[in-house]
């Protein structure tokens, strides 16, 4: 009987304990550039620091960021171009840290073809409004090719390896591990063109101002379970993909191989503030930008500034 109550009573403790900790809802796509939000999970960084969050992924990081718009959820991972996008349709969608630099993230596939150019008049899958289309653009930019030369088809990030398979496309610019898990499936497929020298975006983490400003001890707690995560991941890497590879259900040799390809940051630095700028530069020669971005109301520095200053490296905002 004795025995029976001590088991009762801790099992009643740790649902006790489970009660309080706050619900968050975050969301992402479904590759290791995302690693903190996986780490911290599988971690179990976010218990750690009293929350109980739960991770809704979607064919890319950038397709869940509309959904901090009316709160439907409380944080998102997404592309440089993506937060920008969103902030046009509710301005309290706001970037709070540059998350990954993606320096061997992104590259061109061909199927069937020698080069870029063996690419012209044919159809390209695009993931419309996330880092695929800036690093399109600027490949074409870069290698002095036309944009009406290629037929662009949106296709998002997962789809693009059977989108290619079925000849629905003849190639695509996207992120890993879509372009490496293309190479070993469908044969005649290469590498036409990397990131390196070309362009080199940014994830950062969204959040929704109203929200945060409503429940700052949960936002700057989850900060710090971001920055701890992103201390896993640089300080025992193998342990961290690890956990990665179980949360997407991904070979571990695979999650080995990629997460070496990002830089891990969850900082503030020059180069962030000039990947956003790259975004609104996109925008506004597609005549896609409703106005000039207010850089004060949209770079969100707080978070990090009140878990860990010495992360912010930006001295001043573009007016």
């Amino acid at each position: 009987m004795r025995k029976w109550l001590l088991a009762l009573a801790m099992v009643l403790g740790a649902a006790q304990a489970h009660a309080q900790l706050t619900k968050m809802t975050i969301a992402t796509g479904v590759d290791p550039a995302f690693s903190q939000f996986y780490v911290a999970k599988e971690g179990g960084l976010f218990e750690k620091n009293g929350l109980d969050v739960t991770i809704n992924t979607g064919p890319s990081g950038s397709a869940m960021v509309p959904f901090l718009v009316n709160n439907q959820v409380n944080a998102a991972y997404g592309s440089d171009l993506a937060g920008v996008i969103n902030h046009q349709v509710d301005n309290n969608v706001v970037a709070v840290a540059d998350g990954t630099y993606l320096v061997k993230w992104l590259s061109v596939v061909g199927h069937n073809v020698a080069d870029l150019g063996g690419l012209k008049g044919k159809k390209i899958g695009i993931a419309m409004g996330t880092g695929s289309e800036i690093f399109w653009r600027r490949v074409l930019e870069k290698k002095n090719l036309k944009l009406t030369d290629f037929t662009m088809v949106n296709v998002e990030a997962p789809e693009m390896l059977a989108a290619t398979e079925r000849g629905d496309i003849d190639g695509f610019a996207v992120w890993e591990p879509w372009p490496t898990r293309t190479l070993m499936s469908v044969k005649g497929t290469k590498i036409l063109q990397t990131a390196e020298g070309i362009y080199n975006n940014i994830n950062f983490v969204y959040m929704n101002r109203g929200w945060i400003e409503q429940n700052k001890a949960t936002a700057q707690k989850f900060m710090l379970s971001l920055m701890q995560a992103n201390d896993l991941i640089e300080k025992d890497r193998p342990a961290a993909a690890k956990m990665v590879a179980k949360f997407l259900k991904m070979p571990l040799e695979l999650a080995t191989e990629l997460m070496p390809k990002v830089e891990f940051d969850m900082d503030w630095q020059p180069r962030s503030i000039e990947s956003i700028q790259v975004a609104e530069k996109q925008l506004a020669d597609q005549k896609k930008l409703k106005a000039p971005l207010d850089y004060s109301k949209y770079v969100y520095m707080d978070l990090v500034k009140a878990v860990r200053p010495e992360n912010i490296k930006v001295k001043d905002l573009p007016k």
